[in-house]
């Protein structure tokens, strides 16, 4: 009997951060067909400095992975969590579960988001499918709200460089609807939290393979820094996904972060994004690495003091509100 109320007590601390992978949607998934050739989603391990990470490919089946904290450590915060990868893959690791772990230990619960990566194959409109999957996470975060113990008013978006787009994407249009809406539920994210994201589609700013990848020919082109013209990209479509032209004063506060060393994506994406929120008294805070690499996740290697700790203290101070 003591053997048995040990390991008890052992195994309480991994059920407490248990997770639970749930479907995005019940039944058909909307804007999706099914693909001539039979994708099957895979994860592979990548080479990650002295670690490695996982990467997910071929994802036709979004799901949402749940992580609840502990109920007497609960503020009521919850975050979902967009992986980056340039709307080509998905790094589930260090841009997603490992946030998620992070966060729930202080008592913000997380929701892992696997989207859908952008093909013609599988989605009648490509453009839009990630989207609806962000849209979707929201409204079913929401809907639950109640049984998952979260306050359905203190929900945010987090995404990294892809995935910071899509994030952002949601926080700047979430007055138009890409999904079935019949109980009116809000689409906005309460607040976003952007690290090193592709903000802008507009030629001098965007991240190339992610622009093509979402909005540009099924057929990568070798050159991805041609123009949008050159890449037979519509100029409406380039607007609509330049958040930085998005912005307006319902606008979610936002956390941002990124490092003046970027290679991949400019850094001006940030600012860019910073400056538009300014301009329309949106709540914004900016966190700045001198160095580090594109794609470090949560814990930069370079630096001292990291964005999450600065993160997790303005999502508890609730500095998103005006």
């Amino acid at each position: 009997m003591i053997k048995i109320i040990i390991l008890s007590t052992l195994l309480i601390p991994q059920m407490i951060f248990a997770q639970k992978e749930i479907p995005l949607y019940e039944g058909v998934i909307p804007n999706s067909q099914k693909p001539k050739i039979p994708l099957d989603t895979a994860l592979t391990k990548a080479p990650f400095g002295e670690t490695t990470i996982d990467i997910l490919h071929g994802v036709i089946h979004p799901t949402l992975t749940i992580y609840l904290p502990e109920k007497s450590k609960a503020t009521g915060i919850s975050v979902i969590i967009c992986p980056g990868g340039g709307y080509q893959v998905l790094a589930m690791s260090h841009e997603g579960h490992d946030i998620a772990r992070r966060l729930t230990k202080e008592g913000i619960a997380a929701f892992v988001l696997k989207y859908r990566l952008p093909k013609g194959g599988i989605m009648i409109d490509k453009t839009i499918g990630p989207l609806q999957d962000a849209q979707r996470a929201i409204q079913l975060v929401r809907e639950n709200a109640v049984k998952w113990n979260i306050n359905p008013q203190k929900i945010g978006i987090l995404g990294s460089s892809a995935g910071g787009h899509l994030a952002a994407t949601a926080g700047t249009h979430w007055e138009t609807s890409k999904i079935d809406n019949p109980k009116k539920i809000s689409l906005r994210p309460d607040f976003m939290v952007l690290n090193y994201p592709v903000i802008s589609f507009t030629d001098s700013l965007t991240h190339g393979s992610s622009r093509v990848s979402l909005v540009g020919p099924d057929s990568i082109p070798e050159e991805l820094s041609m123009s949008y013209e050159a890449l037979g990209i519509d100029e409406s479509v380039i607007r609509f996904y330049s958040n930085e032209l998005q912005v307006n004063e319902k606008t979610p506060g936002t956390f941002i972060t990124t490092s003046m060393a970027d290679q991949a994506v400019p850094p001006a994406n940030s600012l860019y994004f910073v400056a538009a929120l300014q301009q329309h008294n949106v709540p914004v805070e900016l966190f700045l690495y001198t160095n580090g690499e594109h794609g470090y996740g949560m814990i930069n290697p370079t630096a001292k003091v990291q964005w999450i700790d600065q993160c997790i203290m303005w999502m508890k101070k609730e500095k998103w509100k005006k």
